[in-house]
């Protein structure tokens, strides 16, 4: 019996998600002056999971720490740039990954979160990565015309999952991303 608990004990320690986000780099658009950076810098600092912001104002970037052991919402960083009344230009998320298998065309959950991957050779992530988000509002439309032409999947288009994506919810939130 002690040994069936030891090994229980064992094996529950040793189970990890798959990834957990611990940074990530937002370019902004439409920053003119360091008071645009500011109201960025504000607005996200206001947001639950992220734990410091540091801008970059000679490369209008934002470099994110997430909280440890906090859940990152993609769309919740989207939004409180869009609050401070600006537009994201670019978001690369960095992790910690652990044996995710990843699939060219194929949706991934990390997290709470539903990723499709597009664009990429298939592959294992393992240790610290960075992938890229391409979703409309997240890359520039020219970007999002040639990501989108690399995938039939519908849920591209609204970011839902649809009938096309029968391994996610319907109408669950799907990320697109790639490495």
């Amino acid at each position: 019996m002690k040994k069936l608990i030891f090994f229980l004990i064992i094996a529950v320690g040793t189970i990890q998600a798959n990834a957990q986000f611990s940074k990530a780099t937002l370019q902004a658009n439409g920053l003119t002056c360091a008071l645009c950076s500011n109201a960025i810098n504000k607005s996200l600092q206001k947001v639950g999971f992220v734990e410091s912001v540091k801008s970059d104002i000679k490369n209008t970037a934002f470099n994110i720490r997430f909280k440890q052991g906090s859940e990152v919402n993609v769309d919740q960083i989207r939004k409180a740039v869009e609050e401070a009344g600006f537009s994201v230009g670019s978001l690369t998320l960095t992790g910690d990954f652990n044996n995710l298998k990843v699939e060219n065309d194929k949706h991934h959950k990390i997290g709470n979160a539903n990723f499709h991957f597009v664009n990429v050779k298939d592959q294992v992530l393992n240790g610290e990565q960075t992938i890229t988000i391409v979703d409309k509002n997240f890359v520039s439309d020219k970007t999002f015309k040639a990501i989108k032409a690399t995938t039939k999947k519908d849920c591209i288009n609204t970011g839902k999952a649809s009938h096309c994506c029968s391994d996610v919810a319907q109408g669950a939130r799907i990320f697109h991303t790639t490495i």
